[in-house]
């Protein structure tokens, strides 16, 4: 994870001058994604159109950074996101999406638990922390009752 976040972070740095450059671009947000920076996505998302790569990984990027928008205003703002057919992915958030979009009536509640479809032994806590105006919204990995991995998405 800490690889990542350097990535991101020194990507940053270094994107105006290498803004044309779909590999820079990609590996750019891609980094960004896996560190949890889902924000960071929107510029990289319109600048990777020149190639049957680039326009795939900017319409998963896409789909990420849309879910995270979506699910972040249904936990605020009691925003029903259960009629909505979106495209998902492989990515933690939009495992969370699918399943927090599919329950049967969502109560405002401060922890959502999820277990896996596909394996019983994960479950994710979804919830936001922090104060109202400043919350962030997190996501907690577990196997078998102990935390693997915390995704904290500012």
């Amino acid at each position: 994870m800490k690889q990542y976040e350097k990535a991101c972070r020194v990507g940053l740095l270094n994107f105006n001058k290498n803004r044309d450059d779909e590999n820079f671009v990609s590996i750019y947000a891609f980094s960004c994604l896996y560190a949890d920076y889902i924000d960071r996505l929107s510029v990289p998302i319109t600048l990777l159109k020149n190639s049957k790569e680039a326009r795939s990984n900017a319409a998963y990027l896409s789909i990420i950074l849309m879910q995270k928008k979506l699910l972040e205003h249904s936990l605020k703002d009691d925003y029903n996101i259960k009629p909505l057919k979106l495209p998902t992915t492989d990515n933690i958030l939009s495992k969370v999406f699918d399943l927090y979009s599919n329950l049967k009536t969502p109560k405002k509640i401060p922890l959502y638990v999820f277990i896996d479809p596909n394996n019983a032994k994960i479950t994710y806590r979804l919830y936001l922390s922090g104060d109202a105006d400043a919350s962030n919204m997190v996501i907690e990995e577990l196997y078998d009752s102990t935390l693997v991995k915390k995704h904290i998405y500012r």
